[in-house]
C-alpha cells in the first residue's frame, strides 16, 4: 500500500476521498481555500476539507498550488501517488514531478471525449447517449494523459447536470477503488488517448444560460437540463430576468419566444417545436410551478420573451 495525497474540492470529489480513507494510506489532502458564501458572505469550507478535517487528515489550502510553501509541504508528505478529483487548479510540472508513481485524475467523461472543465454539461448539451468516468495519468496537457480505466453509464432522457454529477461522482469513486490498487501493483498498462477523437468542454460562464428561442425546442430542453443547477437558464420578460428551471420539449408551432397555450398547457415557441416550462422564477421572487405562475401573472400568456 503506497502513501497517497488527495487533491479535490467540491461535492464531486468527496466520494473519492471517502474511498481513499477506507482503503489507502492517506497522508494529506490539498483543497482550495475557504470561500465567502451565502448572503452573509461568511467563509465556507469545501466539502473535501470538511470530510478530511472530520477524519483528522492533514490539510493544506494553498491559494496557488505552485507556491513554494505548497511545494515544500507536498515534498514533506513524500507520497507515492497524488490522486486528483475536481481540485480546481492546473498542476504545474513542479508538482507533477513530486510523487514517485505519478499523479492520477478522476475525470467525468469518457476521454478523449469532453476534455476540459465542464464535461458533464457538455454531454447533455450535445445529446450524448452515454457518459462515464475515466481514471487517467496527469501530464502537462489538458486531460491528455494516458488512461488507466473507464466506465460508462447511459444518460436518462430527463438527465440534468445535477443528476449526472451525482451519478458520476459515485461511479468515479467506485472505479478509483478498483483501479488504484491494480495501478500501484503494476497490473494496469496505461493506454494513450487518440487525440483525433478529442472534443473539449471549456469552463462555463454565467451568461451562457440565456435562452435563444430561435433554437429548437429539443436544444433548449438540453440547455435547461445541462445547466441545472448552474449556471442556470433564463430569458427576459418585461425587462426582468425570468429563470426557466425545468420543462420539456414538444411538438407544435409558434413564433420563437411567444408564450402560447397548447393542449391546455403553457408553452413557448421555439425555432422548431414548442418548449413547455414546468417551473419558473421571476427575478426577486420565489420559484413557482407554471400553473401558479400563470395564476399570478395572467398577462404572461401571449407575451413575447427575450431581451
Amino acid at each position: 500500500m503506497g502513501k497517497i495525497v488527495f487533491m479535490g474540492t467540491p461535492d464531486f470529489a468527496a466520494p473519492c476521498l471517502t474511498a481513499l480513507m477506507k482503503s489507502q494510506d492517506l497522508v494529506g489532502v490539498v483543497t482550495q481555500p475557504d470561500r465567502p458564501a451565502g448572503r452573509n458572505k461568511r467563509l465556507r469550507e469545501s466539502p473535501v476539507k470538511r470530510l478530511a478535517r472530520s477524519a483528522g487528515v492533514p490539510i493544506i489550502q494553498p491559494r496557488r498550488i505552485r507556491e513554494e510553501a505548497a511545494i515544500q509541504a507536498l515534498r514533506a508528505w513524500d507520497a507515492d501517488l497524488h490522486v486528483v478529483a475536481a481540485y480546481g487548479q492546473i498542476l504545474p510540472q513542479s508538482v507533477l514531478n513530486i510523487p514517485k508513481q505519478g499523479t492520477i485524475n478522476v475525470h467525468a467523461s469518457l476521454l478523449p471525449r469532453w476534455r476540459g472543465a465542464a464535461p458533464i454539461q457538455a454531454a447533455i448539451l450535445s445529446g450524448d447517449r452515454e457518459s462515464g468516468v475515466t481514471i487517467m495519468l496527469v501530464d502537462a496537457g489538458l486531460d491528455t494523459g494516458p488512461t488507466l480505466a473507464k466506465r460508462s453509464l447511459p444518460l436518462a432522457i430527463d438527465e440534468t447536470g445535477q443528476s449526472l454529477h451525482d451519478k458520476l461522482s459515485l461511479l468515479g469513486a467506485e472505479l478509483l477503488g478498483e483501479a488504484l490498487p491494480r495501478y500501484l501493483n503494476g497490473d494496469i498498462e496505461p493506454q494513450a488517448q487518440d487525440d483525433s477523437l478529442a472534443s473539449y468542454a471549456p469552463q462555463l460562464k454565467k451568461g451562457e444560460g440565456e435562452i435563444d428561442w430561435t433554437c429548437s425546442a429539443s436544444a433548449i430542453d438540453r440547455l435547461v437540463r445541462a445547466f441545472t443547477p448552474w449556471p442556470g437558464t433564463y430569458t427576459y420578460w418585461k425587462g426582468a430576468q425570468l429563470r426557466i428551471l425545468a420543462g420539456r420539449s414538444g411538438e407544435g408551432v409558434a413564433e420563437a419566444g411567444r408564450v402560447v397555450l397548447s393542449g391546455g398547457s403553457l408553452a413557448i415557441g421555439a425555432g422548431q417545436g414548442l418548449y413547455f416550462p414546468t417551473t419558473l422564477q421571476l427575478a426577486g421572487k420565489r420559484r413557482l410551478p407554471v400553473s401558479d405562475f400563470l395564476n399570478g401573472y395572467r398577462e404572461f400568456a401571449g407575451a413575447r420573451l427575450g431581451a
